[in-house]
């Protein structure tokens, strides 16, 4: 997760950002907590449906896990799904979690929030409440294939608003919808929506050599200038306004290139601060619980196993490193192939998103498809360029 306001604030105010504290314990967890959901959205990374699932973690088993990952450290569990507000116990599982001490976020598509609930998830006191959209009216119904989802996702958001309840977007970027990423920005000025987390769609497609002329690379280029001018002109503005990113670690030595551009002054400030954050924490800060327990390095991972909470307590598994990925995935500097391995950024994004590599190559340390940063800008010759191929 790349929080984007953090570092722009602290450059206009001239203080710094602190470093991410690593240690081999307490990382931020999503759990889905189960995989049904009232809609069936082309982008789904949980291949959800409108059905009960079965070998899903029991409330009891949920409960258990959930004492592991306080006595590790565990700081945020953010509750996911599939839709969450579709579990049974929802409810009971996140007052359990305020009680503990977690910090808790929840991650829904907003439709289910209505007024018949709105008092119980007022009554939990979520830290923070992220709703999904894809775009604005009928592009989102075409996203999430429901007619009127727009509608009662708004809906929802505006109930939580009333309560008084911290919401904000979550946006996937697409080709299909990144025309409507203005849109989504004019919808938070209008609806008074104070944060966005915008989140790229893993890509494992071609064009990953000339990616200045890919397609996806050439959206995600402007998409990512557009949230940064942004970004700068509420910071100038005296806005606090939040705008994170995720599962593409380039947005990092993307907004120092950004920087040189428009704000050289502080460009040599920000490049030692996000040195600190040095990029990608996939099996390190972040981790991934599903809904029957597996857990992974991150909600990219699904189809990658580390172990089962059902079997080895979570901590145990955590800190497994005779597990090949988690091995490599914890070293300092990780064994990285292809560009990544010489790429000049390498300490601010730390080889970005491991997941698209291993999908495209079968090797997890291949260079990421995803990176949308050019040959010339990550500092890569003709000659290595050459070598690397």
């Amino acid at each position: 997760m790349f929080r984007i306001s953090r570092y722009l604030h602290a450059l206009h105010r001239g203080q710094s950002v602190r470093p991410t504290k690593v240690v081999p314990t307490g990382p931020v967890v999503i759990w889905n907590l189960l995989r049904r959901c009232n809609l069936t959205c082309k982008h789904c990374y949980a291949t959800s449906a409108d059905k009960d699932f079965d070998h899903e973690l029991s409330t009891p088993q949920i409960f258990r896990t959930m004492d592991d990952l306080k006595a590790f450290g565990v700081p945020v569990l953010i509750l996911s799904g599939g839709e969450p507000l579709l579990h049974p116990d929802i409810f009971p599982i996140s007052l359990r979690a305020k009680d503990m001490g977690f910090y808790v976020g929840l991650s829904s598509n907003g439709t289910l929030i209505s007024e018949a609930n709105i008092e119980q998830i007022a009554a939990v006191n979520y830290n923070y409440v992220g709703v999904s959209l894809d775009g604005i009216g009928a592009t989102h119904d075409r996203f999430r294939r429901r007619d009127g989802a727009f509608d009662e996702s708004m809906q929802g958001i505006r109930l939580c608003q009333q309560a008084g309840i911290k919401v904000g977007l979550r946006f996937t970027i697409t080709q299909d919808n990144v025309a409507e990423l203005p849109k989504i920005l004019q919808l938070m000025d209008e609806e008074g929506i104070d944060k966005l987390y915008l989140s790229h769609l893993n890509y494992a497609g071609r064009g990953y050599r000339n990616r200045r002329d890919d397609l996806h690379h050439q959206v995600t280029r402007q998409a990512m200038e557009l949230i940064y001018d942004t970004c700068w002109q509420d910071v100038q503005a005296g806005r606090e306004r939040e705008f994170v990113t995720g599962n593409n670690d380039a947005d990092g030595p993307f907004l120092l290139l950004w920087a040189l551009r428009h704000i050289p002054e502080h460009a040599e400030r920000l490049q030692v601060m996000l040195q600190r954050w040095g990029g990608n924490s996939s099996g390190v800060n972040i981790a991934n619980i599903d809904n029957e327990g597996r857990v992974h390095p991150d909600t990219m991972w699904w189809d990658y196993s580390l172990g089962n909470v059902k079997e080895r307590p979570f901590s145990e598994i955590w800190q497994d490193t005779s597990e090949p990925l988690m091995a490599g995935l914890k070293q300092k500097n990780r064994p990285l192939q292809g560009r990544c391995a010489v790429c000049q950024y390498r300490p601010i994004c730390g080889g970005n998103s491991r997941t698209r590599a291993w999908r495209l190559t079968g090797n997890p340390w291949a260079e990421d498809p995803g990176c949308y940063l050019d040959d010339e800008e990550i500092g890569l010759s003709s000659t290595l360029t050459a070598e690397v191929a």
